[in-house]
C-alpha cells in the first residue's frame, strides 16, 4: 500500500502510496465508489477517520488554498483558486494547521512539507509540481502560505516522479521552462530534450531555506508506481502528510 512512510517528526508522518493501494483519484474514468472505499481502507490504515484526508482539484497552475479545521466554515478558503467542491478546492498546493492533506500524481513531482510554529503547532503542506507547476512557482507559493501561518524549520520531502532521463519534451518546451527553472535543463538517455522536474523542485526549496529529507525514484522505471508516460489511462497514487492528533 505504500512505497514510503515514516514519522518526520514526533507526532507527524509522511508517506507515498504505490500502486496497491489502487488508484486515489476522482478524475480518470474509475468508479467513484471504489476510489473512495480505496481513501477510507488507506485512512483506517494510518488510523485516522474516513474522510480525513483533503484532496483538492488539481489543475497545473500555483494557486494554494488553506485548510482550516473540517468544523470550520472556512476549511477550504482557497487563495486565488476556484471555489471548493465536492472534491476539494480547486488548487495545486494547500496548506493546513495540522489537517491531513493528500497530493495525487503519475508523474508529476508530489512535494510534502512540514513545519512548525514557535510554539509547536504543526503546519504541513502539499504541492503538485507538474512541469506548469514548477514553471510558474507553486513550490515557493506554498512556503511563503506556510510561511505567512508561522511555519519554521520546514522541511520537505519529493515523492516518485518522472526523472529527466526519461521526460522527454519538444526543445523549445525545455528551454522555456529552464528559464524559468534553470536546474530542470535535462537530456533524455537516448539523448533528447528532457526536463528533470524532482531536480527543479529541489532547487526552488533549497533556495528557499528548505531541507529535503527525501526524494522518491522515478515513476516510469518502476512498475509499482503509476506513470502517465507509461500509460495514459493509469490511475493516481498520493503524497499524504497527517498527524496523530
Amino acid at each position: 500500500m505504500f512505497w514510503w512512510r515514516t514519522e518526520v517528526r514526533p507526532g507527524v508522518w509522511v508517506a507515498f502510496t504505490d500502486a496497491g493501494a489502487g488508484n486515489l483519484a476522482l478524475h480518470v474514468g474509475d468508479d467513484p465508489a471504489d476510489v473512495r472505499r480505496r481513501r477510507e481502507l488507506l485512512e483506517a490504515e494510518v488510523g485516522l477517520a474516513a474522510g480525513s484526508f483533503q484532496y483538492m482539484n488539481q489543475v497545473h497552475g500555483n494557486a494554494v488554498a488553506y485548510i482550516g479545521d473540517a468544523t470550520d466554515s472556512t476549511a477550504a478558503d482557497s487563495i486565488a483558486a476556484g471555489s471548493p467542491t465536492a472534491g476539494g478546492p480547486t488548487a495545486d498546493a494547500m496548506v493546513s494547521a495540522g489537517r491531513p492533506l493528500a497530493v495525487m500524481v503519475a508523474d508529476c513531482v508530489p512535494v510534502v512539507l512540514a513545519g512548525a510554529t514557535s510554539g509547536g503547532q504543526p503546519v504541513l503542506g502539499v504541492a503538485h509540481a507538474g512541469r506548469p507547476g514548477v514553471a510558474s512557482g507553486v513550490i515557493p507559493a506554498t512556503l511563503a502560505r506556510m510561511r505567512a501561518e508561522g511555519a519554521e524549520d520546514i522541511r520537505a520531502w519529493i515523492g516518485p516522479s518522472i526523472c529527466g532521463s526519461c521526460y522527454e519534451v519538444p526543445e523549445g518546451m525545455r528551454a522555456d521552462v529552464a528559464a524559468a527553472v534553470p536546474a530542470t535543463w535535462a537530456t533524455t538517455s537516448w539523448g533528447t530534450p528532457g526536463l528533470d522536474l524532482p531536480a527543479g523542485a529541489r532547487s526552488q526549496l533549497e533556495a528557499n531555506g528548505v531541507t529535503v529529507e527525501y526524494s522518491g525514484p522515478c515513476t516510469l522505471e518502476n512498475e509499482d508506481l503509476f506513470s502517465y508516460r507509461g500509460n495514459p489511462d493509469t490511475g493516481r497514487f498520493a503524497g499524504l502528510v497527517w498527524t496523530d492528533e
